[in-house]
């Protein structure tokens, strides 16, 4: 799918995904400290041996669109939902597991603490984290879906300003 964007007026192919590279309390651990106190690979975080973060993906339904509008996000597990996940990274009988929503997304925020359920997947796939169904814009906009335009404006929040 391309898409003329009303932001800049360019061509678009596609629409990007969007994604932290962190959850959010790891940002909160001063830079020096990081390395001796936080495990961060690409799909799970640790904090001081006391906070688990899994990543997953938060998706949204855009209008007239096969393809979803994605968020990689972080939620927080129990300490014996994250070990059974590291255990079965690949499985997708296990779950579903309630987490909080620990990544800020700015365009619907406040978003830190959205209850959510992380749904595994398995096949090298990051879990679907699906929404408590609430009031909430994240929530709404996971259940309703939004138009396309709004979409690149999303995108055009996290793009790098020229």
């Amino acid at each position: 799918m391309s898409y003329q964007c009303a932001c800049c007026g360019e061509t678009h192919q596609g629409l990007p995904d969007i994604g932290s590279a962190a959850p959010w309390p790891m940002y909160t651990i001063p830079e020096q400290e990081r390395e001796q106190r936080v495990r961060l690979t690409k799909d799970t975080c640790v904090i001081d041996e006391q906070e688990f973060f899994v990543r997953g993906v938060l998706e949204i339904p855009v209008h007239g669109q096969e393809q979803t509008f994605g968020f990689g996000v972080w939620v927080s597990q129990s300490e014996d939902h994250f070990r059974c996940y590291q255990k079965h990274p690949d499985a997708n009988d296990i779950g579903p597991f309630f987490g909080w929503l620990c990544t800020e997304i700015q365009i619907f925020a406040p978003t830190l603490s959205l209850k959510t359920k992380a749904h595994f997947q398995g096949n090298g796939l990051r879990p679907w984290i699906e929404l408590e169904p609430t009031d909430h814009p994240l929530a709404v906009a996971q259940r309703e879906g939004i138009s396309l335009d709004r979409a690149w404006e999303i995108v055009h929040e996290y793009l790098p300003k020229k």
